[in-house]
C-alpha cells in the first residue's frame, strides 16, 4: 500500500507540474507569472510543459548575482523550509527524474546490489554542488557560464527541454551545441545505468538531492527506531532500495522516504515529527496514531 500510494503522488506531481500543454504542441516556454515560484523536486525550467522554476537553476542564478535581493533570498529561504520540512522526502515522492529513475529500474535484467562498494562515489553530488552551483557562480569566472551545472552537466535539460522542443521543432538539431551533444550522450548513460543501478543520478550527480540530504537528521519528517522492539534483524536493510542499514542509521543522508522499511515485522520503525509539547519541549509523534 505504501508504494502504491507514493507511486500515485510521483505520478500526479510529475503530470502537474509539466501540465502546461501548449507549450508541447508549439514547442515553447511558459513564461507567466508562475515562473517565479520554485517547483521543490528538480525540474527543467526550459521544459515546454514546465509552469515553474528549478531551485537548482534558480540558486545558481542568485548566487551569481542575476537575479533581485528578494528573489535570492526566497531561493534560499525555499530550499532551507523545504530541507528542514522534508529532507530528502522530496527525492522519493515529489521528483519527476526519480520516478523515471525507478520506472527504468523495474524493466527486467541483471542489477547491481553491490553497487554499495562504489559508495564513495555519493560524495561526488556534494562536489558538484560546491563548484558548479555555488563556487563558479559566486566567482564568475571569466569563459565559463554563471549557470554552469545547467550548462555543462545536468542531462536532464536534454530531456526534458531539448528533446520535447526538437520533436516540434527539428531543425532546431542542427544548432546543438557540442555541450548539448556530451549532455546527450551522459543522459543515455544515465538512463542505461538507471536500469541496473537504482536511481544513479540521484545517488551520485543531483545537486538538488545533495542539498536535502543535509537536512534528513534534522527534518521534521523523518523515521525513528523503536529500539525496545528492534531485533536488528535486517529486513528494513533487505527492504530498502538504497541499502542503508536502517536499524542503524534511519535518517541516513541517502533516505529518500520510499518506505519501503515500514514493512519491519517487528514494528520497530516509524514516521516522526516533532511538535512543542506544555512544556516547551520536543515531543516525538507517531504519525499513524495522529487523527
Amino acid at each position: 500500500m505504501n508504494k502504491l500510494r507514493r507511486r500515485i503522488v510521483q505520478i500526479i506531481t510529475a503530470l502537474t507540474i509539466n501540465s502546461y500543454v501548449i507549450g508541447f504542441m508549439q514547442g515553447s516556454i511558459y513564461k507567466g507569472s508562475l515562473k517565479k515560484i520554485c517547483v521543490p523536486g528538480l525540474n527543467c525550467s526550459y521544459c515546454p510543459g514546465a509552469w515553474g522554476t528549478c531551485p537548482v537553476g534558480m540558486l545558481q542564478a542568485g548566487v551569481a548575482g542575476m537575479l533581485s535581493f528578494p528573489s535570492t533570498f526566497f531561493i534560499i529561504a525555499f530550499l532551507l523550509i523545504v530541507g528542514l520540512s522534508l529532507g530528502r522526502f522530496v527525492c522519493g515522492w515529489l521528483c519527476p527524474v526519480g520516478l523515471l529513475q525507478e520506472l527504468l529500474f523495474k524493466i527486467p535484467g541483471p542489477k547491481l546490489p553491490g553497487i554499495e562498494r562504489f559508495k564513495k562515489l555519493e560524495y561526488l553530488q556534494y562536489l558538484i554542488l560546491i563548484v558548479f552551483v555555488l563556487a563558479i557562480p559566486f566567482l564568475g569566472i571569466k569563459g565559463l557560464s554563471t549557470m554552469a551545472f545547467c550548462r555543462y552537466i545536468c542531462p536532464i535539460e536534454v530531456l526534458e527541454a531539448h528533446l520535447p522542443q526538437m520533436i516540434v521543432r527539428p531543425a532546431l538539431m542542427m544548432t546543438m551545441s557540442v555541450w548539448v551533444i556530451g549532455k546527450a550522450v551522459f543522459l543515455l548513460v544515465l538512463l542505461g545505468m538507471a536500469i541496473i543501478v537504482f536511481k544513479p543520478f540521484c545517488r551520485y550527480i543531483c545537486p538538488l538531492g545533495a542539498i536535502y540530504s543535509i537536512f534528513n537528521p534534522i527534518s521534521r519528517y523523518r523515521y525513528q527506531v523503536n529500539q525496545d522492539k528492534c531485533t536488528s534483524c535486517g529486513v528494513c536493510q533487505a527492504k530498502c532500495p538504497m541499502d542503508i542499514t536502517v536499524y542503524q542509521e534511519p535518517n541516513h543522508r541517502d533516505c529518500m522516504r520510499c518506505d519501503e522499511c515500514l514493512d519491519c515485522p517487528a514494528e520497530a520503525i516509524e514516521r516522526k515529527r516533532f511538535r512543542k509539547g506544555h512544556s516547551g519541549e520536543f515531543q516525538n509523534v507517531n504519525l499513524e496514531q495522529e487523527p
